[in-house]
């Protein structure tokens, strides 16, 4: 197969739903697995659906989650039920099955004990989270300190219903699933933020778990009004959902940083609260969410991707997050066409995500594109 083959479409019925996609697959006997993403809205009908794509094309490893948004090659499908699935050629040998892990990682390891040995390259993950299993961030950390040579990427399932994951020939939720990629499939991984830093770095110099009481030594919340500027300062509640926390990584060499949600402020006490740890002696900076600069560091991902690949990509998988799409793109699928616009017919799938997974940390507001060589 020079290129994957991908199909997608719309309905409510499995059975239809199969068919049409087989329909625009056509024969592929070299294909050995499945990428799968669908709509949460066929959450109930996913068993059905993947038991039909394994029976049509003989493929029995598949790996893919619902989402309640999915993407394809140029398009972002919202508000209906729908159904992408893209089929690649890899070497068997080199793909190991990452099954349910609900509350550790240990079973997993060691029942994989040989092929891990095999393999002492480079590991890329395509790994999908459970929101609803409180020990999935723990579940991801955990991988990635027992595999130093991991680099994870994905993202936490979306759904309003059903958090169902696939991975190798089942229907699956309650952790953490995927599929493990040998060092010799070639890939090239890109990430691009969607909110931008508005102040400096600031040290954390006083907090309790997640709520900042100092930083630099002043209370928390005259220096996030400092950094947001007057005009929000005059008016907090200006800031919701358009002023974030982020928390730099420790290590980057790009500048790269963690973006947390505000959960709170407490204007008596000049306290601010944040969606993670606020570790003491840490850092954190105050960033704001930006359609235009989201766009900006889009097409620097894609370019960079470009520099970095000698051939044209086989496939791809974009895992973006809720917040991103039409909600700061706008309408028309302008996300995945700029993608499209930059890279071509790829064929191309995913969807939007609770939390976005790259280089094994849970990222929000992001977008993370794996092109398969």
């Amino acid at each position: 197969m020079q290129h994957f083959a991908l199909a997608h479409t719309t309905g409510t019925h499995a059975e239809e739903l199969v068919a049409e996609l087989l329909r625009q697959l056509g024969d592929q006997p070299d294909a050995t697995l499945g990428f799968i993403y669908a709509s949460d809205a066929l959450a109930p009908q996913l068993d059905r659906i993947l038991q039909g794509l394994r029976t049509g094309t003989g493929i029995e490893h598949w790996v893919g989650s619902v989402g309640i948004a999915l993407n394809v090659t140029g398009h972002e499908y919202y508000d209906s039920p729908a159904l992408a699935v893209m089929l690649g050629d890899f070497p068997p040998e080199a793909l190991c099955e990452v099954p349910l892990l609900r509350d550790g990682v240990e079973t997993f390891l060691g029942s994989n004990h040989e092929w891990l040995a095999r393999h002492p390259g480079a590991l890329l993950g395509l790994l999908h989270g459970d929101p609803g299993n409180p020990a999935t961030p723990l579940l991801f950390d955990h991988l990635a300190k027992r595999l130093p040579n991991l680099f994870a990427v994905g993202g936490i399932t979306s759904s309003q219903s059903e958090n169902l994951q696939v991975t190798g020939n089942r229907v699956v939720q309650g952790g953490v699933s995927g599929m493990l990629f040998a060092s010799d499939i070639a890939v090239a991984v890109g990430h691009t933020q969607g909110c931008t830093p508005i102040g400096p770095r600031r040290q954390i110099t006083s907090s309790r778990r997640n709520v900042l009481v100092e930083l630099d030594g002043q209370p928390a919340l005259d220096a996030f009004k400092q950094d947001i500027g007057e005009v929000l300062a005059r008016d907090l509640n200006r800031a919701a959902g358009y002023i974030f926390a982020g928390l730099p990584v420790s290590g980057s060499d790009e500048g790269d940083y963690l973006v947390r949600n505000l959960v709170g402020i407490d204007t008596a006490q000049g306290l601010v609260a944040i969606g993670d740890y606020a570790e003491e002696g840490a850092e954190v900076m105050f960033c704001r969410r930006d359609g235009n600069t989201a766009r900006v560091d889009l097409m620097r991902m894609l370019g960079d991707l470009q520099e970095r690949i000698a051939t044209p990509p086989r496939g791809a998988v974009y895992v973006s997050c809720l917040g991103r799409g039409r909600q700061q793109f706008g309408d028309e699928s302008q996300e995945l066409c700029l993608i499209r616009e930059e890279l071509g017919d790829v064929p191309l799938l995913g969807f939007f995500a609770n939390g976005e997974i790259f280089a094994n940390r849970l990222y929000g507001y992001t977008g993370v594109l794996t092109l398969f060589l």
